[in-house]
């Protein structure tokens, strides 16, 4: 998708969203960017003759048309045979290479905001040489031309795509340069291990051997405990970056609706008496400790004739079925059957959080109990509540951000962390850290330190995919893709 011919070609692209707004704003990148943008502009001073990082005040033009002076395009739009054509009032904004967020020149025009203008403007651009950039394409060649790593490049679109106020400052770090900077720390210190043990291997009857000293080894240990406390983050950084999708499970009448009425803060879900009142999913997105998490009401899960609610009933089994985490609400007030045993069973391999309701009305089904059904789960945690008194909710939400990842119950990890929260990231630097471990192993053991240096070397690899040393054309291709054209 971009070789050689593309990174030369000037790009242009309008940078702020569609609709009815007070400013639109375009962006032209690339060596012959003055050149084109000067054709459209018209104002007190040629784009060409214009300093680095100054804002100029004109008109866009159609190519073709050329006034002679600023009076003359307030004059007249058009002479009759289209050869001065007056689009739109702007303001041109002049950034030079290498100061720019692309690395090579950049104008950008602001014109008036909605479909119009800013199409119109556009299009001359793309008539006086610029063509349309591909989605991602200004960061990418912010990337190319060295003005942020990868990591950085993909902070951009979780910056713009944040929807909380953790995952906004989360993504800011890392736009910021936190995580890069992790990363090239322990990457220098896997290279200078990598250099002592390939210089023990080329003189090894110099230094007396090939064996991997003991301070190395050491090293290679220290660098492994560190990548996996970064993988440990990964969890609670994936919940802020993505969001956490939580349903309520559970038989009719045990309180789905009143608990996820409590969660939310207001009456979303009706409440009745009567079982089965639950038929269609609601959703709403609260947010706990800085995690956007949706919570869903789902029908009660029994077997039933009511052909509407039979529906409902099989969406809430579908929707248990697709879900990692699930909030299985319990009546605590009343023995559990053998419906509400054998739904336990489906927990296997999820993070489960159980809620033990109506315990105003009495603690007849013990904690333990629960926990021993869900001994399958991959995480569970029990908590006793009563919706209806509100007792029990506030440690509700503490176990909700102890399961979607946080570092310790009860408190919000600080978001401006280095947090892995980019899956590829988290692959490829589970990979790093797997081949220090075998590297670790392999040293220990006195083999041969060519064989430590090739794990040192995929280690070193994995790392570079994160922050852009060693990626290839198809990924980047596969990564700026995916984001919004003028970006």
């Amino acid at each position: 998708m971009h070789d050689q011919a593309d990174v030369n070609d000037a790009i242009a692209a309008v940078c702020t969203a569609p609709g009815a707004a007070g400013l639109a704003v375009l962006r032209v990148s690339g060596p012959a960017a003055l050149a084109i943008a000067g054709s459209v502009f018209r104002g007190g001073l040629p784009l060409g003759s214009a300093a680095s990082h100054t804002l100029h005040h004109g008109w866009a033009w159609a190519p073709g048309s050329s006034p002679g002076a600023v009076e003359t395009a307030h004059a007249s739009e058009s002479n009759g045979r289209g050869e001065a054509r007056r689009l739109d009032e702007v303001i041109a904004a002049v950034f030079r290479a290498p100061r720019s967020y692309t690395g090579e020149d950049v104008v950008e025009l602001s014109c008036h905001g909605g479909r119009i203008s800013c199409q119109r403007v556009l299009d001359a651009l793309i008539a006086a040489g610029a063509r349309l950039a591909a989605p991602g394409e200004f960061t990418l060649r912010a990337f190319l031309n060295g003005r942020i790593d990868l990591a950085q490049a993909e902070a951009v679109a979780d910056v713009i795509h944040a929807e909380s106020e953790a995952a906004h400052e989360l993504a800011l770090a890392q736009l910021a340069g936190a995580l890069s900077r992790r990363l090239e720390r322990a990457s220098e210190r896997i290279a200078d291990a990598l250099a002592e043990v390939e210089a023990r291997v080329d003189f090894a009857e110099d230094v007396g051997g090939v064996e991997v000293p003991s301070h190395v080894v050491m090293l290679i240990a220290d660098l492994s405990a560190e990548l996996r406390a970064m993988l440990a983050s990964a969890a609670w950084g994936r919940a802020l970056r993505d969001g956490v999708q939580l349903p309520l499970v559970g038989h009719p009448n045990v309180g789905k609706s009143s608990l996820f009425n409590a969660l939310v803060g207001e009456e979303r879900a009706i409440v009745t008496t009567l079982p089965g009142t639950t038929r269609d999913r609601v959703s709403e997105a609260v947010e706990i400790a800085g995690v956007r998490v949706t919570l869903s009401d789902t029908a009660g899960l029994r077997a039933t004739a009511d052909a509407v609610e039979a529906i409902g009933v099989r969406l809430a089994r579908e929707t248990l079925d697709r879900s990692r985490a699930v909030l299985w609400v319990v009546d605590g007030s009343a023995p559990l059957d053998p419906e509400a045993r054998r739904t336990a069973g489906s927990f296997a391999g999820k993070r489960v959080l159980a809620a033990l309701n109506k315990r105003d009305l009495g603690a007849v089904v013990p904690v333990p109990e629960i926990e021993t059904l869900l001994a399958a789960a991959a995480w569970r945690r029990v908590v006793e509540v009563s919706a209806t008194q509100g007792t029990g909710i506030e440690e509700l939400r503490q176990a909700i951000m102890a399961m979607v990842g946080a570092e310790a119950e009860g408190r919000n990890a600080p978001p401006t962390m280095a947090a892995l929260s980019n899956p590829r990231h988290v692959e490829a630097l589970r990979r790093a850290q797997q081949a220090l471990d075998r590297a670790a192993g392999i040293a220990a053991a006195g083999e041969p330190g060519e064989l430590v240096a090739l794990e040192l070397r995929d280690c070193l690899e994995a790392i570079g995919e994160v922050t852009g040393r060693s990626v290839d054309a198809d990924l980047l291709d596969r990564i700026f893709g995916k984001f919004c054209i003028g970006k």
